[in-house]
Parts: C-alpha cells; sequence; structure tokens
C-alpha cells in the first residue's frame, strides 16, 4: 500500500472574483489554507464606501486566517507570514509584486495561477489582451513565482479556446473554473514529488499591459472585425465608446457583417438606424452593433436604444477626443 504524500500548508494571495475559485478549490481539496493574503478593503461602488474584496469575504466566511498589510515589507507582516509555518505559497490575481523576503518564506517557494499560455500574454491583463488581438486559443498556466515578471517555470497548463462572440467577462470566469482545477492538481504533485518544471521559451514571450480606460476610444478607420474584438475584450470594463450626436455611447455588443459591394460610406457613417438594424461603416467592412448604453443609463438592444432616438441619415460616430 502507498503511503500518500503529506498535506502542504498553503497561504494563498489574491484580491479579486478571478482568484475566488482557485481559493475554493484549495479549500476543499486535501491541502489547508493556514492564511489568506489579500489587498486592504478599497472604496468600491457607486457610494465609494469601503467594502472588502471577493477573496475576503470568502476567507471570511469559512473562517480562514486574513493578513491585509498595505506593504508587503512591513516586518509585522513578514513575521505573521513566518508563523503560519508554510509549505507553498499560491498566487491568483494579488494585484501585487511579491517581494524577494515573501518568496523565500515558504519551504517550496510560490506558484501562479496567470490567464494565459505562458510564454504569451504575461503581465496585467491577459485576457482583455488576448480577446481585444482576436485570438482564437487561450488557456491558463500554473507557474513558479519568480523575481521576473511572469516568468518562472511552467508546473501545467490548460487550453481553452476563445469564441468569435465571447467577452473578456465570459472568458475569465472559465478560465478561473479550470485554472481552480488545473491548480489543485499542481499541488498534488509538488507534493508527491512529482512535478514537472519546464522553462519558458523567451523568444515567444508577449506582455498584456494593464487595460487602461484610453483603450475603449473607437477609431473607426480600423477593420470592422478588429473594432467588434475591441468591444468585446474590452467587456465588462473600460468599454469601447464612441461619440454619436455629442453624446458619448457605449458599445457592449456587436458582431461583423459582409460588406456589400458598392460606394464606401466614410468610417463612422450610420448606414442603417431602424428597428433592430443598427450598421455602422468601418475602414474595412460593416459592424453591426447589438447592444449601446448611454452613459448613466442601462444597456440597450440596439432595438430599445433606436426606438427612443432619431438618428439622421448621414450621421457618424467620432472617435471620442476624452477618455475622462
Amino acid at each position: 500500500m502507498v503511503t500518500p504524500a503529506a498535506p502542504l500548508r498553503i497561504v494563498f494571495f489574491g484580491t479579486p472574483d478571478f482568484a475566488v475559485p482557485a481559493l475554493q478549490a484549495l479549500h476543499e481539496s486535501r491541502h489547508p489554507v493556514v492564511g489568506v493574503v489579500t489587498q486592504p478593503d478599497r472604496a468600491r461602488g457607486r457610494g465609494q464606501h469601503s467594502q472588502p474584496g471577493p477573496v475576503k469575504q470568502f476567507a471570511a466566511r469559512h473562517g480562514l486566517t486574513i493578513v491585509q498589510p498595505e506593504r508587503l515589507r512591513d516586518e509585522g507582516f513578514l513575521e505573521t507570514l513566518r508563523g503560519l509555518n508554510t509549505d507553498l505559497g499560491v498566487v491568483a490575481a494579488y494585484g501585487r509584486i511579491l517581494t524577494d523576503a515573501v518568496l523565500a518564506i515558504p519551504r517550496l517557494g510560490l506558484i501562479n495561477v496567470h490567464a494565459s499560455l505562458l510564454p504569451r500574454y504575461r503581465g496585467a491583463a491577459p485576457i482583455h489582451r488576448a480577446v481585444m488581438a482576436g485570438e482564437t486559443m487561450t488557456g491558463v498556466t500554473i507557474m513558479r513565482v519568480v523575481k521576473a515578471l511572469d516568468a518562472g517555470p511552467i508546473v501545467s497548463s490548460a487550453v481553452r479556446p476563445i469564441g468569435e462572440s465571447e467577452t473578456s467577462a465570459e472568458v475569465e470566469r472559465d478560465i478561473a473554473r479550470i485554472g481552480a482545477r488545473v491548480l489543485v492538481g499542481a499541488v498534488d504533485a509538488l507534493a508527491e514529488g512529482r512535478a514537472l518544471e519546464t522553462p519558458q521559451h523567451e523568444a515567444g514571450a508577449t506582455y498584456a499591459h494593464k487595460i487602461d480606460k484610453t483603450d475603449g476610444i473607437i477609431d473607426w478607420s480600423r477593420p470592422a472585425r478588429e473594432i467588434h474584438n475591441q468591444i468585446r475584450g474590452l467587456h465588462p470594463w473600460p468599454h469601447a465608446y464612441s461619440d454619436l450626436q455629442g453624446e458619448r455611447i457605449i458599445l457592449l455588443r456587436s458582431e461583423v457583417e459582409r460588406e456589400l459591394p458598392g460606394a464606401r460610406a466614410a468610417p463612422g457613417t450610420i448606414l442603417d438606424a431602424h428597428a433592430d438594424q443598427f450598421r455602422v461603416q468601418t475602414g474595412d467592412g460593416v459592424l453591426r452593433l447589438l447592444m449601446l448604453q448611454r452613459e448613466g443609463r442601462r444597456p440597450l438592444t440596439a432595438h430599445e436604444f433606436l426606438a427612443g432616438r432619431r438618428i439622421e441619415p448621414g450621421a457618424r460616430f467620432l472617435s471620442s477626443r476624452s477618455a475622462s
């Protein structure tokens, strides 16, 4: 009879919704989560009241030890971390770069749940950037945390297709679920001493820079397919947007249509605006808008939007000049 390897004492680093499935999977595994490190409570929502993040809420509901350092270099935090007597650290969207002192504390180091197939899309916004780039495939990678950004050896990974109309929100929810499953397998492998850590190929590395609100400005001279990818890639934040008749309009859903032969209108020109037909000329092809939102209002289908707004023939969407 084979004696199972001893479970690992885990300290978990995470903050947003994406990290919750990973924490839940660990909590339900044979490996005890002896501490949860999450960012301090922040002002959230319209009222800007201080609220705990999703990971803290989960940890509190399940009686897990919660640590919320303002600074990772504080000796008090480091002493608390040492006192947890951890075997392994697990990171999932914590939101801060870990210090050398933190990396040195868990006996087996730390591993990270990263939402891409490394070495592609290292960095802060791998899902958004992959969808915006029109990628048809993504995945999740469990990799060892090293000092260089997302550059550590790969412990395990899983592939996940991206549908041509899927948003970043939809892909992220599924990647979080897949990542949780792959993570537990990786932790088991580390506990049993059978994990294989494969170095990344630096030549294939790309970076997914942090998303900014200015990423939402639509340039209608671009091809319809690229604008469609921008719209779905920036959902749920910061959204793609454009100015129409002096008002900023947020674009939530779209689809690419085949352009019929004939004279081409200027990019941004509205070709049809009646019933549920809301079609816009781009630099290459036609984009049909399916769901829109006026700032501060609720999302509307194209039919609802057009029922409450008269759009004159030849009206154009214009690129917003400001992202404020």
